[in-house]
């Protein structure tokens, strides 16, 4: 019942819904007490809203936000309470006093104050407002960008500004109780007066010494500073915030170029979600501004995504332009038709190109080139599980199986996911399993993000694991050595607190400072990399080998739970194109009940797979193959199907994509140089000359003409 009154709520925790129910009631509960008259009942109801109003907004709340949309946003909440207080006074008999005149003169100044520090908050942000943002980017040397206002400033302003009337309503109700008068006028003196410094405290912020210069300035500074800089190859990429990891999946791989990289993104929110990168990268927002970008040196730009504002970038033709994805599956999205707009479409092996083949949309063969997968390098080939009790080694290990399901999709589609048909009977087979496995259970960050039902098995599925941890727990063939996991998570403290040290630095107070002071320490970087590979090394032998574990959050990422894990379990996604790589046994959900030989012609990547109906009954044969490797009669099928999928292993995927950019860029010199000699042969011919009379003229001016 909770649960369903939160999703319909859109709020997200019980908390959440609680304070939402107590704003709700709380006032007609301060009517009420109005009209009773009664001042304590009023002070009670009153605070219950502040402090509710208070939490709803310190958490975000959606509801919050959709209250304005139907006239009960923040200002008219706080107006509502003033003018109970005002009919609180008129019920006590206090309109003749000086206090009830005073209430009204106060609150009628206080919402006067609303419209200059609206306007100088709205002001101040619009001046700070960049027309682009950078990472790596040295602005600061070539325009002035000075310090942010203070956060307390202009974070929740307008929230900050409505609860200045907080002591001018303590006061008032107080002279109330009391019928001593000094409460009420020394509460809307605080406030009127709180409430003018906090309008003359914005005033300096709107002065041209606190602002950042201009866009043709700070667009100049771009220009310049590309002009140094010399980008060779772009990573483009445009996106709602819940796609930069299709950014940040490429940022090791951008690091790693032989030419000098550059990241263009065009939207803040995935500016904002961008892990860190030694990479130059800036932030483009307006398409105007970017066309207008002297991006003259560039050769190669790569292109992580079909949206439609690539256009802006894909207009221009000193550059070559590539799709190079976001993954690699046999989804419809790996074909879409959009790719034919590029100059080269890149996949990881052979797959990728019959694929484009089989769905003949019009990207030819020739413009595809196969160059691996560099993401995949820290992936970890097979590991023989661990010797000891049955599916259990002395410390605790027993064989582990990663279920990594894709999310239900945009449509109601069975073949989505796993989770809807087949997601509890996966796990209960495998928590249940003889010899004993380990569960890795590591959802979508998307699951259950648009169908209620797929939430709700998912919830299931947690509950299910967490039950069966607990059993373990118990079990002391399982336990393992607890002082070596109580060493682990002192070091996990360690390693945590150092990372914090090397990251956590202050804050931003807007996007001009973070422009400002976006440079990376490239020393600090590494260690930071090398210092999450400690954590998650750490990690694991923090708990028992054998605990079943729920994974969520960035870390440890989705290739730790590969290295780890003897096999896995999935859907049609990259995640099965990219755990092949590993080699290891895995299986993939038949969840639309297409049959295995059907399901198998229409997805490559699951042609070494074991192929599982709705009932999970098939997992069996998959634990078999990882208890013992001689029962294992995929593997060769593997090792054949990641060549296919993935291209050879050597060499190396990060040297194939080098090579691929070297070679596109010589192709887009060749392309510009014979441009240039075009344009000089054209400025030597008469003027209004057609191509054929050029030619013609060309011969006669030669002194030979050229015969058939």
């Amino acid at each position: 019942m909770i649960s369903t009154a939160i999703r319909v709520a859109r709020v997200g925790s019980a908390a959440e819904l609680a304070a939402a129910a107590l704003m709700m009631l709380g006032f007609p509960c301060l009517m009420l007490a109005a009209l009773l008259p009664s001042v304590g009942a009023f002070a009670a109801a009153a605070a219950v809203t502040y402090l509710a109003d208070h939490y709803l907004h310190r958490r975000g709340s959606y509801l919050v936000n959709r209250l304005s949309k139907v006239r009960a946003g923040l200002s008219i909440r706080f107006l509502v309470r003033q003018l109970l207080l005002v009919l609180l006074l008129a019920r006590l008999d206090l309109s003749n006093s000086m206090v009830f005149y005073a209430a009204i003169a106060c609150f009628l100044a206080f919402y006067g104050f609303q419209a200059p520090h609206s306007a100088l908050v709205t002001l101040i942000r619009l001046r700070r407002k960049m027309p682009v943002a950078t990472r790596n980017v040295d602005l600061a040397s070539r325009v002035r960008i000075p310090d942010a206002p203070p956060r307390r400033l202009l974070n929740r302003a307008a929230e900050k500004m409505l609860h200045l009337d907080l002591v001018a309503v303590t006061g008032v109700l107080v002279t109330a109780a009391t019928d001593t008068n000094v409460y009420g006028f020394a509460g809307i003196a605080v406030t009127l007066g709180l409430a003018f410094l906090y309008v003359v405290a914005l005033v300096p912020y709107i002065r041209a010494g606190k602002t950042p210069p201009n866009a043709e300035k700070v667009l100049a500074a771009v220009d310049g500073w590309l002009r140094e800089y010399r980008p060779e190859t772009v990573l483009y990429f445009s996106g709602s915030k819940d796609s930069a990891y299709q950014v940040n999946m490429w940022l090791e791989t951008m690091e790693q170029l032989d030419t000098r990289p550059l990241i263009i993104l065009r939207e803040r929110a995935v500016l904002d979600r961008m892990a860190p990168t030694t990479v130059p990268v800036i932030c483009v927002p307006g398409g105007v501004h970017l066309m207008n970008m002297d991006l003259s040196t560039v050769r190669v730009a790569l292109y992580a995504a079909n949206v439609g504002k690539n256009i802006h970038l894909l207009r221009v033709p000193t550059m070559k332009h590539v799709f190079i994805g976001h993954g690699d599956s046999d989804k419809l999205a790996s074909v879409n038709p959009f790719s034919k707009a590029y100059d080269e479409v890149w996949t990881a092996g052979r797959a990728g190109r019959d694929r484009y083949a089989i769905a003949d949309v019009g990207v030819r063969d020739d413009d595809i080139a196969e160059v691996g997968r560099p993401q995949l390098a820290p992936i970890r080939t097979r590991q023989e599980a661990p010797d000891g009790l049955p599916g259990a080694a002395a410390d605790g290990r027993c064989p582990t199986i990663l279920y990594a399901p894709t999310w239900e999709g945009w449509d109601d589609n069975p073949g989505n996911t796993s989770i809807l048909l087949a997601g509890e009977n996966i796990v209960r087979r495998l928590v249940q399993a003889d010899p004993p496995v380990r569960v890795l259970y590591k959802p979508h960050p998307f699951t259950g993000t648009r169908s209620a039902q797929a939430k709700a098995v998912h919830e299931r599925i947690v509950a299910l694991v967490a039950k069966a941890a607990a059993e373990r727990a118990a079990d002391p063939r399982f336990t393992g050595d607890a002082a070596a996991r109580s060493a682990a998570v002192a070091e996990l403290a360690r390693i945590a607190a150092r990372i914090e040290r090397l990251t956590g630095v202050t804050e931003s107070g807007d996007e001009a400072e973070a422009t400002r002071d976006g440079m990376v320490d490239t020393a600090a970087h590494a260690e930071v990399a090398r210092l999450r590979a400690e954590w998650n090394d750490a990690y694991w032998r923090s708990f028992p080998g054998a605990e079943h574990r729920v994974i969520t959050g960035a870390e440890p990422r989705l290739y730790d739970c590969f290295n780890v894990s003897d096999a896995m379990v999935s859907d049609i996604s990259s995640v099965v194109s990219d755990f092949i790589a590993s080699g290891k046994p895995y299986a993939v959900t038949d969840s639309a009940e297409l049959g295995a030989e059907e399901f198998k012609r229409q997805n490559t990547a699951v042609r070494a797979a074991v192929i599982l109906s709705n009932s999970a009954a098939e997992l069996d044969e998959l634990l078999a193959g990882v208890a013992d490797p001689s029962a294992d009669t995929l593997a060769a099928d593997r090792r054949e199907l990641k060549r296919y999928l993935l291209g050879p292993d050597e060499p190396a995927s990060i040297d194939q994509f080098n090579g691929a950019v070297r070679d596109l860029a010589k192709k887009a010199r060749v392309r510009n140089q014979g441009q240039e000699a075009a344009a000089s042969s054209a400025a030597a011919e008469p003027a209004g000359a057609v191509p054929g009379q050029r030619a013609a003229t060309a011969g006669e001016t030669g002194g030979a003409a050229v015969k058939g």
